[in-house]
């Protein structure tokens, strides 16, 4: 797929054997007429060929996006090459039916979900499916358990979970372990160099629990992609000028740009291609989404697998992103314990040591290898 060279790598999502590639499509920009959709049949038939042409292999969408028409766009640009590749999607919003339990996590919403998200794709399965956001109305045995049975029954492979806070992540793994169930192979979360939020917590959990990151808005919602300056109004038409989100420290990105830039100068590569390429010297992230409208922009996004970025340029882009510690962070660094101070390094026998504590990202200049 994609030619003998494709433009992207592949990691393994968490700790499964399932390979996906390090950039993925998302089409939350598939059908509607909104600021963030408006892609019709045409231009979803040509991003999503432009994708598997340069190797993506995985492709995001939720049954929420556009009221469901984002699935059907995606299942019907894919055609006979969805074997070829990986579908995500995603299950708790509305999706435009009528009717009190049209949302949510509860297992009679999920069991509707999953049959019409099927039928939009066009498939007889869905590779990672996600929970989209929490719900506090649904017990989470209720939602595993529904999950659960949705793999055991050849509908699901893989499940997920997106925007969940650290804490609820790790009571849903326990629950599984606990019931022997499918447990979560990934997160979905917002991340970016403008959002490092995610580092305090999320970033150790997953590296500790072996669960893939799959990473949305990594440009900050095309406030790092390089056309936005401070000061001025943003380009005509993007989405960033007309709504405002993800919510970033303007001030403080804007700051970010200007070493973003500086960078890609050195390079001869925009903006947008090295705050990607650093996405991708995290540990724990498994694939970068990438949305887009037009090809142009996907092309150039596309190229970020091949950017590698220096120790040098990987420190000064952590410098000028960095987010202040918070308690207990800044208490867990201080040197309370001598035994770190020791040549070995070790840490306690039968430990695996994560992260250094003052790379709370697990980030090097060197990427892991493709398996």
């Amino acid at each position: 797929m994609g030619g003998t060279d494709p433009a992207v790598g592949y990691r393994l999502l968490g700790s499964t054997g399932l390979q996906v590639s390090e950039l993925s499509l998302g089409t939350m920009t598939f059908g509607g007429g909104t600021t963030i959709g408006g892609v019709d049949a045409k231009g979803a038939d040509e991003l999503v060929g432009m994708a598997l042409d340069a190797g993506v292999n995985l492709f995001d969408t939720a049954d929420a996006y556009s009221g469901g028409e984002a699935e059907r766009l995606l299942g019907r640009a894919l055609g006979g090459r969805r074997d070829e590749v990986l579908i995500a999607t995603k299950v708790r919003l509305k999706t435009g039916r009528r009717g009190v339990n049209d949302l949510g996590l509860s297992r009679a919403h999920i069991l509707d979900a999953v049959g019409a998200s099927l039928k939009r794709l066009g498939t007889d399965r869905i590779d990672i499916y996600q929970i989209h956001i929490t719900d506090a109305w649904t017990p989470l045995e209720e939602t595993l358990r529904a999950l659960e049975d949705l793999v055991r029954w050849g509908q699901v492979r893989y499940v997920g979970c997106c925007n969940y806070p650290a804490w609820q992540v790790m009571k849903g793994l326990a629950i599984s372990e606990r019931h022997d169930w499918t447990r979560f192979a990934s997160m979905q979360v917002h991340y970016s160099l403008a959002s490092r939020e995610l580092e305090r917590e999320i970033v150790p959990l997953a590296l500790d629990q072996k669960l893939g990151l799959l990473i949305w808005s990594p440009l900050a919602g095309g406030l790092l992609s390089g056309k936005f300056v401070a000061g001025k109004d943003g380009p005509a038409g993007s989405r960033r000028s007309s709504f405002d989100f993800p919510p970033v420290d303007h001030e403080r990105a804007f700051a970010i740009v200007e070493v973003l830039r500086e960078i890609a100068e050195s390079h001869e590569t925009t903006v947008a291609r090295v705050a990607l390429a650093w996405l991708l010297h995290g540990e724990a992230v498994s694939s970068v989404i990438v949305g887009a409208r037009r090809l142009e922009q996907l092309a150039d996004n596309l190229q970020a697998s091949r950017l590698q970025l220096s120790d040098e340029e990987l420190v000064r882009l952590e410098a000028v992103s960095a987010v202040p510690r918070e308690y207990p962070q800044w208490m867990l660094e201080h040197p309370w314990d001598e035994r770190m101070t020791s040549a070995s390094h070790h840490g306690p026998a039968g430990s695996e040591r994560g992260p250094a504590p003052d790379s709370p990202s697990g980030r090097g200049s060197e990427r892991k290898p493709p398996p």
